[in-house]
């Protein structure tokens, strides 16, 4: 019977290949999926791993999708990293975008750019108000953040579709569950003409580099960290462990709404229930394979994004469903754990560990009399 045992030290160039390892397993499961559907693996690759950085539209169509990905990792980072679990960016997601919807609504022809500010100060605003009922319930009824969390994406999904079904549906959108496209003016400036690159890629690296300065170079980062993973020790320090859930919660919130509004006044131009496009659960992947770090997720978004775009070339191409992208964003996180807890724990026989400990259980008897000596009189006491 096997046994997984704690190794004595972790490898540090293990901690930090694992993902490339496990993004070479991913791959090469994914070889034999497209096989066993009867697809040429070759092409399939391609479609996964070329087809998205071919030209320059291309790669500018790969920043749009790592766009969202990569600012809601960051703020995920900032649970994560202080022990608190935020499963719900989704939800924070959706809500930011109603939120920034509901502003970019009230804008008419003479409304000035002045609007888009106050869309994604919305979008931040609707996040941080989510992932605030997270974090109320978890500092005042030590709720579950996981459950609470989850549970609340369905909720915004709901009033999503609600908003778009009745008040805000357009009365001229023949009967379609949306809202009426936004104005013009209420459009995220692009950094590229012909491309829909926006400003919130440059957003997106800006927050990267202020997310590694408050990491790792400032006292608040590492009261944040302290905090959620030692409560006892935070506060011996003289550091606040509720703060530091606030902060983690409300920061995460802030991210998934600011990106929830980047999407709907960007690439999407209005509210349809098709706002969840699964990108807060997809960004628990960015985190993890971006090791938590900022530069990590940089370019762990760009995998992901790559594996959303493959999986919509690989439906239209290769008649492939679009459930692959799903798959093939699981087959990476479960890899991914599977070499950590090999970088952490080794495999052995139980049987032979028990055979170890007695072995060393007789020698021990052994060597050590069973009885003490009997003293004899006149021996020096």
């Amino acid at each position: 019977m096997l046994k997984l045992e704690p190794r004595p030290e972790l490898s540090r160039f293990w901690s930090y290949a694992s993902p490339i390892l496990a993004l070479l397993i991913t791959v090469l499961i994914g070889v034999a999926l497209f096989a066993a559907l009867g697809k040429d693996p070759v092409k399939g690759l391609l479609v996964f791993f070329y087809e998205p950085i071919k030209n320059g539209y291309a790669i500018g169509e790969l920043m749009v999708k790592a766009t969202p990905l990569l600012i809601i990792a960051l703020g995920l980072a900032v649970c994560f990293r202080s022990n608190v679990w935020n499963i719900g960016a989704e939800g924070q997601f959706v809500f930011g975008a109603i939120a920034a919807g509901g502003v970019a609504l009230l804008a008419d022809k003479t409304t000035g750019q002045w609007i888009v500010v106050a869309i994604l100060a919305a979008g931040i605003l609707g996040g941080m108000v989510w992932a605030g009922i997270v974090a109320l319930l978890r500092d005042k009824c030590n709720a579950n953040e996981i459950l609470v969390s989850l549970m609340l994406v369905y909720v915004a999904t709901l009033l999503l579709g609600y908003m778009v079904f009745g008040p805000w549906k357009d009365p001229n959108g023949y009967n379609f569950p949306q809202t009426k496209t936004f104005e013009a003016v209420t459009q995220i400036p692009r950094l590229f003409k012909g491309s829909r690159v926006s400003i919130g890629l440059v957003i997106a690296l800006v927050g990267a580099g202020a997310l590694w300065v408050f990491l790792f170079r400032t006292r608040a980062g590492f009261a944040q960290q302290v905090g959620g993973l030692a409560p006892a020790a935070s506060r011996y320090a003289g550091f606040s462990a509720r703060r530091a859930v606030w902060i983690a919660l409300l920061t995460s919130g802030g991210a998934a709404g600011l990106a929830g509004a980047l999407e709907v006044a960007g690439p999407l131009g209005q509210l349809t229930p098709y706002v969840p496009a699964g990108y807060g659960f997809a960004a628990i992947i960015v985190a993890f394979v971006g090791r938590l770090h900022p530069v990590g997720m940089i370019f762990s978004a760009i995998l992901m994004s790559m594996f959303y775009i493959g999986g919509e070339l690989a439906q239209s191409r290769l008649g492939l469903p679009k459930s692959l992208t799903g798959v093939f964003q699981g087959l990476l996180l479960f890899t991914l754990l599977a070499c950590d807890t090999l970088i952490a724990y080794r495999i052995r026989r139980k049987a032979a560990a028990k055979a170890a400990s007695g072995m060393t259980t007789a020698s021990l008897q052994a060597s050590t009399p069973i009885t003490a000596p009997v003293a004899r009189p006149g021996d020096a006491t």
